[in-house]
C-alpha cells in the first residue's frame, strides 16, 4: 500500500470531517480495480451541503497534492464523484447513498477506515483525559 497516497486520503477525510459531512469511509481498493487506489465516502445532510463539501475537497485539493482531473454529478448534488486519479470522492444524498450502497460492494473484507467513528472517539477520549485532568487539579 502506497502510504502517501494514504496520508492524501485520509487529508481529504479531514477536509470533509471538518466540514461537517456525515460517516466518512474510507476503502482501500487498489487491489480490487484499476480506477483508484482509494475511494472515499461520505454524506451530506441535503443537496447544498453534497455541494458544500464538494467545493471544500476542490478547494483544498492544491494543499493536499491533489490535482482534480474531473467531476460528475455537482448539478444534480445527489451523488458527487471528484476524480483525483488515485482518490475518487463519493458524496451522496443519504438516499443515494443508502441505495447505491457502495461499501458493501468494495469492503468485502471490512477493512475500510470508518474516519468519523475514529475521530469522534479521539475527541471524546480527549475530552475524557481533559475532565480527569481538571478534577486532579
Amino acid at each position: 500500500m502506497n502510504e502517501t497516497i494514504k496520508q492524501k486520503a485520509l487529508g481529504v477525510c479531514e477536509v470533509l470531517y471538518n466540514k461537517k459531512a456525515l460517516d466518512i469511509v474510507a476503502i482501500h481498493v487498489a487491489d480490487k480495480t484499476i480506477v483508484a487506489d482509494w475511494f472515499i465516502i461520505c454524506s451530506g445532510r441535503a443537496v447544498q451541503q453534497v455541494k458544500s463539501l464538494a467545493d471544500e475537497v476542490d478547494h483544498k485539493a492544491e494543499e493536499l497534492g491533489l490535482t482534480l482531473r474531473r467531476s460528475e454529478g455537482y448539478g444534480e448534488g445527489k451523488w458527487v464523484v471528484l476524480d483525483f486519479a488515485d482518490i475518487l470522492v463519493h458524496i451522496f444524498y443519504p438516499d443515494e447513498r443508502k441505495y447505491y450502497n457502495m461499501e458493501r460492494l468494495w469492503d468485502e473484507d471490512d477493512s475500510a477506515i470508518r474516519y468519523s467513528l475514529l475521530r469522534e472517539e479521539e475527541e471524546r477520549e480527549a475530552a475524557r483525559l481533559k475532565k480527569e485532568q481538571g478534577a486532579k487539579e
